[in-house]
């Protein structure tokens, strides 16, 4: 081989690839069986001792994941992977990231060992076109899925990827990139958003904290509000959660933990019922409202 052809033969190495990646995607999606509709889950997961501490918020985890088929695979979209770009975790096995301070040495010695999925990696890339993903292999399951996902599914045998939110989109677009992500329904993927409605950390009554359902005047206010939109279904409200009341401003002061539920709105179908649980507040300025939808 002389070096012109070894030369021409490298410039059609990236169609190769593609190529490549291309048959095993397809290899993939052929592999995975059609299925009735998954449901699509946004989990309050609050404070990260809820890994550890037994409560009615992970009892309620567990309870709400009997009612749902075993998934093939999970995606994830947690508020405490907030990123420039939209990027989906792509390695085999996705570290256990313990990205808090301050809690307990039990609290950072939990592993949640659950297999990664590089091929559901680039099924979700593909079918986020022409939005540009990447795939990312050094990032993990942070606190935001695990410590939630572990309640649901206790022994980690449920392949897990996550996707980040792109700081840089406007709330619209969120919503509009969830939608992209519905062929994963009728394939066994449960996708779950993972936040807190109402997360006000600077608020937080200490004082008050085990108090049940302890919530301020404004945190009520804003709560009403977000219940009456999501059980109406009116989601265009809540995607201009920046044009309300004060209420709504002390509710969401930064949307990393409100822009999970927007992707889990954005798969519900207008024949899906969608369901509240955990509807508590916690310690004044934060609540635990979880929603399932179908």
């Amino acid at each position: 081989m002389n070096r012109k052809q070894f030369l021409g033969i490298l410039g059609l190495a990236p169609l190769f690839y593609a190529m490549k990646n291309l048959n095993q995607l397809y290899n993939y999606k052929d592999q995975l069986p059609n299925t009735e509709k998954m449901p699509v889950l946004f989990l309050g997961h609050g404070s990260p001792m809820n890994a550890i501490e037994e409560n009615e918020f992970v009892a309620g985890f567990r309870t709400i994941a009997k009612t749902i088929p075993t998934p093939t695979a999970i995606l994830c979209i947690s508020a405490h992977w907030y990123t420039k770009g939209t990027k989906v975790t792509a390695m085999e096995l996705p570290q256990t990231i313990h990205d808090f301070g301050g809690f307990p040495k039990e609290l950072f010695e939990v592993q949640y060992p659950a297999k990664g999925s590089p091929e559901l990696a680039q099924f979700t890339k593909e079918l986020l076109l022409p939005t540009e993903v990447e795939l990312n292999h050094d990032w993990g399951l942070d606190h935001g899925a695990w410590s939630v996902i572990k309640h649901l599914y206790p022994e980690a045998n449920i392949p897990v990827i996550q996707m980040s939110i792109d700081y840089s989109l406007a709330p619209e677009k969120h919503f509009e990139l969830a939608q992209k992500l519905q062929a994963l329904r009728n394939k066994g993927i449960l996708i779950i958003g993972s936040g807190n409605i109402i997360h006000n950390l600077r608020l937080v009554d200490w004082a008050n904290f085990n108090k049940d359902n302890h919530g301020y005047d404004w945190a009520k206010e804003a709560h009403a509000d977000f219940n009456k939109f999501m059980l109406e279904g009116d989601f265009k409200s809540l995607i201009n959660y920046q044009n309300h009341s004060n209420a709504w401003n002390l509710a969401i002061p930064t949307p990393d933990h409100y822009l999970p539920l927007l992707y889990t709105l954005g798969l519900k179908n207008n024949n899906e019922e969608l369901q509240l649980f955990n509807d508590k507040f916690v310690a004044g300025s934060l609540s635990m409202t979880s929603v399932k939808i179908g």
